[in-house]
């Protein structure tokens, strides 16, 4: 795909030139998620907030409110199209048809709208918030934080000449090609891309995509972003998230039932989706506590995705576990999906090709690595580590913090005494302070 990307950037002042142009520009994981929360939590109600990791950033000193809640308020305007609609319910994912339920797509049709959302500054920080039904507030995660990285991509950007835009993204090219020539000896590598959430920009995720398509064949399997899934024929990749097993756990109302929700998690996941997708992520209150206490059952499932541990040792833990369940690590999956450079692809496969079938979902540092490639200053363009997380849930009327302990210390969210309280129930066995770079 052949962009003048200065040219755009230039253009970004438009009043049409919206960030997010369809409910199909999120994680596809985000839409297998809504599907399982609307048929067993849909009256659950929930709280998102945004949190800025990087704190030295103030995001509300760079970010112009008016145009953040235009972008925002076009976003709630956004509902499913026809054709969008014919492709969910009709197209295989995971080799299997019908994923999505007539019921779900046609709800998502015709009832499906985001709620309001709460802005304010505090600190520097933009303080966003939304609230209300769970199957309604989950799909605002990826759009805002979609909107937020594009809008402060774009505060970076207005000050360049069209000169100095060219020479930005003609560097940002050369090392996306650098990291494709490092990947080109792995023949049998498995690749894809879950850039959205922390991406440049739309347009930048889609020519990154298209080129690690055209450049890596079969090696790159396809993208976690729904609507360049559908626009370009490529696989829709996902698996699910933290939010899950954090939001159920808040729901819990003593400690057997908090250290059991993990597991509850997964039994109905397993009763709604299975095959590939019964890929578990482990880390939301510490992996190797998951691993110790988990049912046999759980071996049975194709893998699992390897978040904020250190991904070696991840991935060591988890073929030993295997092996003590008698199952042949060589007929599973591990997906590393944390953080990845390319460096990082290339050490992980050559230490685990062969022992276990090794996937890599490529993020952040996949469709927004312009670090270095500004032609003067180089700020503004450095990537966030910017989230949005369950919060709080709404039980017997009030509402109760939710939380996420992480195997890394610096990742936890949550109020102080509620992680010390989950800390003391499910221990730290294997949990480090690493920094965190996204």
């Amino acid at each position: 795909m052949l962009v003048n990307f200065s040219s755009r950037a230039h253009n970004h002042n438009f009043a049409t030139d919206f960030i997010v142009r369809s409910l199909l520009d999120t994680d596809w994981y985000k839409l297998a998620m809504l599907q399982f929360i609307w048929r067993h939590f849909r009256d659950v109600k929930v709280r998102f907030s945004l949190i800025n990791r990087t704190r030295s950033v103030k995001l509300a000193r760079i970010i112009d409110e008016a145009e953040l809640r235009r972008q925002l308020d076009n976003v709630r305007s956004l509902r499913l199209k026809r054709s969008e609609a014919v492709w969910l319910q009709g197209n295989t994912f995971y080799g299997q048809r019908g994923i999505f339920r007539p019921e779900f797509v046609a709800w998502l049709a015709d009832d499906f709208a985001l709620p309001d959302y709460r802005l304010s500054e505090e600190d520097g920080q933009w303080r966003l918030d939304f609230e209300g039904p769970w199957p309604m507030v989950t799909m605002w995660e990826i759009y805002a934080l979609s909107v937020i990285n594009e809008l402060k991509t774009r505060a970076a950007l207005a000050s360049m000449t069209e000169t100095e835009l060219d020479i930005l993204y003609a560097r940002a090219k050369v090392r996306l090609w650098d990291k494709i020539e490092r990947l080109r000896p792995l023949a049998d590598l498995s690749l894809s891309d879950f850039g959205t959430r922390r991406r440049h920009s739309f347009l930048w995720q889609e020519y990154v995509v298209e080129t690690m398509a055209a450049e890596l064949g079969p090696r790159f399997i396809g993208t976690s972003n729904t609507h360049l899934a559908m626009k370009h024929d490529l696989e829709a990749i996902g698996t699910n998230a933290h939010e899950l097993p954090t939001t159920v756990a808040a729901l819990a109302r003593s400690d057997d039932e908090l250290l059991g929700a993990q597991y509850d998690v997964l039994r109905l996941w397993q009763e709604t989706y299975g095959g590939a997708m019964l890929v578990f992520l482990p880390d939301t209150f510490g992996s190797s506590q998951f691993l110790t206490n988990a049912p046999d059952w759980v071996a049975d499932w194709t893998g699992m995705r390897v978040d904020s541990k250190e991904p070696v040792t991840a991935g060591e833990e988890y073929i030993a576990w295997l092996e003590r369940h008698g199952r042949d690590p060589r007929e599973k999956r591990v997906l590393f999906s944390d953080g990845l450079d390319v460096e990082d692809i290339v050490k992980l496969h050559r230490t685990f090709a062969g022992r276990i079938r090794d996937g890599y979902g490529w993020g952040t540092l996949l469709t927004s690595d312009f670090r270095g490639c500004h032609p003067r200053s180089g700020q503004g363009l450095d990537p966030l580590s910017l989230v949005c997380k369950v919060t709080a849930v709404e039980v017997d009327g009030a509402w109760k913090e939710a939380v996420k302990l992480s195997d890394n210390y610096e990742k936890a969210t949550g109020a102080a005494s509620e992680v010390a309280r989950y800390r003391a129930i499910f221990g730290t066995e294997g949990v480090a302070n690493v920094p965190v770079l996204v």
